[in-house]
């Protein structure tokens, strides 16, 4: 744990660096587009914190390495990882692409087409060396082929990675709700890894989690409201892919063979949690396309009609809606890791983590809905105010 907490503060402390020199930079040099109809900020502000973001996770898996080569006892468990180097470069080499499509879509405004190729190239490297979907556990059956789930894999890395895009519209939002999420799986792969190897604590889900928790919270101060940098179509197609290959990485702990109907539950967590932490960006992501699909427009034609959009016109502040988010995602996200912690090292039932999605549905509902309620309030004042008197009770002129 030492090691991967370690890592994950050499990511924050060289994301954070960068990006203050990334932000100067783009100051100096004008490198910052010009604000949208839909956009929310109100003045130019630089969207390049992904190459921030990169060179923290670069430098954190670059460590990493030098620690597999010591040859120490005490780290001989992070060489593993590092057994197949061409599987690591893959990674990395995919996130450099992405960041590359990415900062150049923010600078001059690629077409959809040239994007979505780009992001089918990353994820078809990733799977191709290896990290893919081994198998889908169903009561003790492995089902699918090799080449099959290679196409799932594809497909899954480049959803995940729209889907985390989609929802870039608020300050520190994908910053925080990403954090939130890496942070909570970070701890259930961990946790996973001591039970299905008890002699190696270290493997490639985590390590990934643990870098990118490190290099969004270095990135977030910059970007908290009112932000002084965004992270980008870069920042957030590299989180999605990282994300998306940490989740599918995790699956070859599980052996789905020795799975029962009793534990099938269990057995997909590896699949359920990353969708779980990931429910509000899939959701707005699968309305938008569907939205626009019905309108005659491309599935990735831009608009003002997120969820984050909605929260805004609902009349919820700028943090308010960003810290709603948050919420939603502590709740999955949590609530999908104690099904597993719970009965697995508390002799406690999962039902103790149902009750606190619940729970938390409730709370997180209340909140969403809160300015209707004001508003219904108001409007009942407005109506039941006798003519001519306000509904602060001033007269009216």
């Amino acid at each position: 744990m030492t090691l991967f907490l370690a890592l994950a503060l050499l990511a924050a402390l060289v994301s954070f660096v960068g990006s203050w020199a990334v932000w100067k930079l783009s100051l100096k040099y004008r490198l910052y587009p010009k604000i949208r109809e839909r956009d929310v900020h109100t003045r130019p502000t630089p969207r390049l914190g992904g190459i921030a973001m990169f060179v923290g996770i670069l430098v954190a898996f670059g460590a990493a390495w030098i620690v597999s080569n010591l040859g120490s006892t005490r780290f001989s468990n992070v060489a593993i990882i590092f057994e197949n180097p061409l599987q690591v470069l893959s990674i990395l080499g995919a996130a450099l692409l992405i960041v590359l499509i990415g900062v150049a879509d923010d600078l001059w405004d690629l077409d959809w087409m040239t994007k979505l190729a780009g992001q089918f190239i990353a994820a078809g490297l990733i799977a191709w060396q290896g990290v893919s979907i081994v198998s889908l556990p169903i009561g003790g059956i492995s089902v699918g082929s090799s080449w099959l789930f290679a196409v799932i894999t594809i497909f899954t890395i480049v959803l995940v990675m729209n889907a985390v895009n989609f929802i870039d519209g608020l300050d520190g939002l994908v910053g925080g709700v990403t954090l939130i999420a890496n942070g909570v799986f970070f701890i259930y792969t961990y946790l996973l890894v001591q039970q299905t190897s008890p002699f190696n604590y270290f493997n490639l889900a985590s390590l990934i989690a643990i870098i990118l928790v490190g290099a969004l919270a270095g990135f977030l101060p910059l970007n908290w409201h009112p932000a002084k940098l965004f992270m980008g179509d870069a920042g957030a197609l590299l989180v999605g892919l990282l994300m998306a290959t940490s989740a599918i990485a995790v699956t070859g702990q599980i052996n789905p063979r020795g799975a029962g109907l009793e534990d099938l539950f269990a057995a997909f967590i590896p699949i359920i949690l990353p969708f779980a932490v990931l429910v509000i960006p899939l959701l707005d992501f699968a309305l938008a396309v569907t939205r626009r699909l019905r309108a005659g427009k491309s599935p990735f034609s831009a608009d003002r009609k997120h969820l984050h959009h909605r929260l805004l016109d609902m009349g919820h502040s700028h943090l308010h809606a960003v810290l709603i988010f948050y919420a939603w995602t502590a709740v999955v996200a949590i609530g999908c890791l104690l099904t597993y912690v719970l009965p697995v090292y508390f002799s406690m039932s999962a039902m103790w983590a149902f009750w606190f999605i619940g729970i938390g549905f409730v709370v997180c509902a209340g909140m969403t809905l809160a300015p209707l309620g004001r508003r219904k309030r108001q409007t009942v004042a407005a109506e039941e105010a006798p003519v001519g008197v306000a509904s602060n009770g001033d007269e009216l002129a």
